[in-house]
């Protein structure tokens, strides 16, 4: 993976050290100031209710956006192409966070995601999506990213020791306390406007790469780089397209097309990781338009992050760059292609500023898991238990409990690396899109109809649920023990086909559980649907936006429209 960050400490010079030394000066003054304001639970969990729509879309998109995201789409970029494009395009789901979903969230006045639930359905559904997300937080994504923080650090600074450790467990290590410190003690308002910060350093640092690749590539000259890359990439239109056949065993459009999508909104509308952030707007308005600026800076990793492993492969096949090869397979390595682009195009400043870029993106991905998990904990499970906690207490709470995911952190370090080398990363990965269908059809399906009660819900999560960890666990036997009956079948079947399948399961079962069990009761849905609606209700719902709201929304929408449409058909021509 990030065996990636090749920028080794010789290919630094003074200057870059200067800007990554800036760059960490100010988050440290950022948290120190957010630090100061955490007096009640609403404070340290949703930073008063009282952020901005800049800072929260800022801090949706670098919570969104890790250093192995970047990294990998680089990588992806210059051996597949386009291909990850449609997972970056849906930027339409922020949107749909916006105008479909934070009405009822800012209206309950939830915390959380599971405590949605239990206004919308029961305890139980709550317990069930409280546990689901702590778990596959601390396994997958907390590990996932402390992981890529070990060997970030550490190919950077291959002499970094500390008390004799090697350089990927101090670097592991170093990033996990550092970013879990200002998060115990700033709480959500010092994750979203340090994200906000890391979010323009990312950006500017991956454009500025982006246009000096263009530049190369073109003989300096951008609009020349374009043509060239273009002309290029055409050549091997077919590894390079946007999409790939119906039976493709990795992508294929039908699964791409319908499946992915229902992942989408798993975790851009319902994953308490995502919407923490916009449950600190003031109102449904700030909320709403923080989300059409997270679908903005959503957008761009297309151009700056995955055009620069295509512009990579087109530099290397004109002779003018060198990629890494893997010795046994011949291929592209593509965990170091961004890192060579960095080390080998970038004058020194520039150089240290998408070093910090990467960092950044790092810190934000983890800081956010780390106050997610907090959150969950302390509201879900601790505040159910302990009713009657006051808010000091509860805040105190939260910091522990931040503290202990910190732990677990560090404690699930020496198990990355076999983790890492048995090939179970990518187990790790496909764990979110088996997870979240269930989730997807009770959030959707509990907006839009009155008559889905509580036990179709939690008979949908459990259904879906159980039959996630089935295709996991069929799948890992696969691996190991290829062509056994059924198992084989059902672990081999492509994750997106898989995810499609389980929504419809989900779906299914939802429907028919709600509708041979009793109505819930008017008083216990009521302004929690859309059926349910008040009279009050849609007047509040249509003064929270206006005219200049739709019209980003539309533009927002056609310009992902035209980049389907350009890197499908006009692209190649």
């Amino acid at each position: 993976m990030i065996a990636a960050i090749t920028a080794q400490a010789d290919k630094l010079a003074w200057l870059d050290w200067t800007v990554i030394g800036i760059y960490f000066a100010i988050i440290a003054v950022v948290a120190w100031l957010s630090s100061r304001k955490q007096r009640t639970s609403e404070d340290y969990f949703l930073a008063g209710r009282n952020i901005g729509w800049f800072a929260i879309g800022g801090s949706l998109f670098a919570s969104n956006i890790g250093s192995e995201h970047v990294v990998g789409l680089a990588g992806s970029g210059s051996t597949s192409g386009m291909m990850m494009a449609h997972y970056e395009l849906h930027a339409w789901c922020l949107l749909m966070l916006g105008w479909v979903f934070i009405p009822f969230y800012k209206r309950s006045g939830v915390f959380t995601m599971p405590e949605f639930l239990e206004k919308r359905f029961n305890a139980t559904a709550r317990g069930i999506l409280t546990i689901v997300s702590l778990l596959a937080y601390v396994f997958t994504k907390v590990s996932v990213t402390v992981y890529a923080g070990g060997m970030v650090i550490a190919t950077i600074l291959p002499e970094l020791s500390i008390f004799g450790m090697d350089p990927f467990w101090t670097g592991a290590l170093l990033t996990v306390v550092l970013t879990g410190v200002y998060t115990i003690f700033g709480g959500l308002r010092a994750v979203v406007w340090t994200d906000a910060i890391q979010a323009i350093i990312l950006l500017v640092g991956a454009t500025t790469l982006t246009l000096i690749g263009l530049s190369k590539l073109g003989g300096w000259d951008i609009t020349n780089g374009w043509e060239v890359l273009r002309t290029t990439v055409s050549a091997n239109k077919e590894n390079f397209s946007l999409w790939r056949p119906w039976d493709d065993p990795d992508f294929p459009w039908v699964g791409v097309l319908f499946g992915a999508p229902i992942v989408g909104i798993w975790y851009w509308c319902t994953d308490q990781y995502i919407v923490q952030r916009a449950l600190a707007a003031r109102d449904i308005k700030t909320a709403r338009r923080a989300t059409i600026w997270g679908a903005v800076l959503k957008i761009s990793p297309v151009l700056v992050f995955l055009v620069p492993g295509m512009i990579a492969w087109a530099l290397q096949a004109n002779g003018q760059l060198t990629l890494p090869v893997d010795a046994v397979t011949g291929k592209i390595v593509e965990g170091k292609v961004f890192p060579t682009l960095v080390t080998e195009l970038l004058p020194a400043g520039v150089r240290g500023m998408v070093v910090g870029g990467l960092l950044a993106a790092l810190m934000s991905s983890l800081s956010s898991l780390f106050n997610s998990c907090s959150s969950l904990f302390t509201i879900d499970i601790y505040e159910k238990l302990h009713p009657e906690a006051s808010e000091r207490h509860l805040v105190t709470v939260g910091r522990l409990a931040t503290g202990v995911v910190v732990a677990l952190g560090i404690m699930w370090i020496p198990i990355m690396p076999m983790v890492s080398k048995f090939g179970l990363y990518g187990y790790l990965q496909t764990v979110q899109a088996y997870l979240g269908p269930p989730i997807t059809a009770v959030f959707l399906l509990g907006l839009f109809s009155r008559r889905i009660n509580s036990a179709g819900a939690v008979a949908g999560l459990i259904v879906g649920f159980s039959l996630a960890m089935a295709k996991l666990a069929c799948q890992i036997t696969n691996d190991q023990i290829p062509g056994l009956w059924m198992v084989g079948p059902f672990g081999a079947m492509n994750w997106l086909y898989f995810s499609l399948l389980l929504f419809g399961i989900s779906v299914v079962t939802i429907v028919v559980v709600s509708i041979l069990t009793p109505r819930q009761s008017a008083e216990k849905i009521s302004g929690l649907t859309y059926g349910s609606m008040t009279a009050a209700d849609r007047k509040e719902l249509r003064e929270s936006w206006t005219f200049f709201d739709v019209a980003v929304t539309a533009a927002i929408l056609a310009i992902i429209a035209g980049i389907y449409v350009y890197f499908s058909t006009g692209f190649w021509t």
